[in-house]
């Protein structure tokens, strides 16, 4: 049996991806994170946050996340104690939507009620992943910024990768460029 090369297995991965997403994928799949506005450390910030479901995962993120170098808002939890969802994943799309923060990770339990919290705060699309195909779609197409996992559902190693797609995965733009703006329009009516 022959080893795959690095090259070899990124190749089988983009054409599953145009499989998958469909043949019209505009902009392939980064492997190194993309610039965006530094911090004062001169690193893009990453704001995360967790319930107590989704702690340990934190703590093991946060650790893969600094060796990525990213600078680490974390918002808490920073136990196992009981606490409810939705006040860290507020401060997560708050960090992100007054610009603390380049994008937000957001664990809970399933990451379906993280995901609700954060986009009621304006100027959030968040997505919910729960593997690399979603993780790329909710980029690609949608140019979310803050991304919420369930702990419960997925491993840390299946959320380190999701993680790393996620944050290297540049929008498209193109066709889904007034796709976002419609979304962008809809937040604004109820701003008013």
């Amino acid at each position: 049996m022959s080893e795959i090369s690095d090259s070899e297995i990124h190749e089988i991965v983009q054409r599953v991806l145009q499989q998958v997403l469909g043949a019209s994928m505009s902009a392939p799949v980064s492997t190194n994170p993309a610039p965006a506005q530094p911090q004062a450390s001169g690193r893009k910030a990453v704001a995360i946050g967790a319930d107590h479901g989704g702690f340990e995962l934190k703590e093991a993120l946060k650790a893969d996340l600094t060796a990525l170098g990213f600078d680490i808002q974390d918002v808490g939890t920073n136990s196992k104690e009981a606490v409810d969802y939705p006040d860290f994943a507020h401060a997560v799309a708050q960090a992100v939507s007054s610009g603390e923060a380049w994008r937000g990770i957001m664990i809970d339990g399933a990451g379906i009620g993280s995901c609700i919290v954060a986009n009621k705060v304006p100027g959030v699309r968040a997505g919910m992943a729960y593997d690399y195909s979603s993780a790329v779609n909710s980029r690609e197409h949608n140019d979310t910024n803050v991304l919420t996992l369930g702990a419960g559902l997925i491993g840390a190693s299946l959320a380190k990768q999701i993680v790393r797609t996620w944050l290297t995965t540049e929008f498209a733009g193109g066709r889904h460029t007034p796709r976002v703006d419609k979304i962008k329009s809809v937040e604004r009516k109820y701003l008013k």
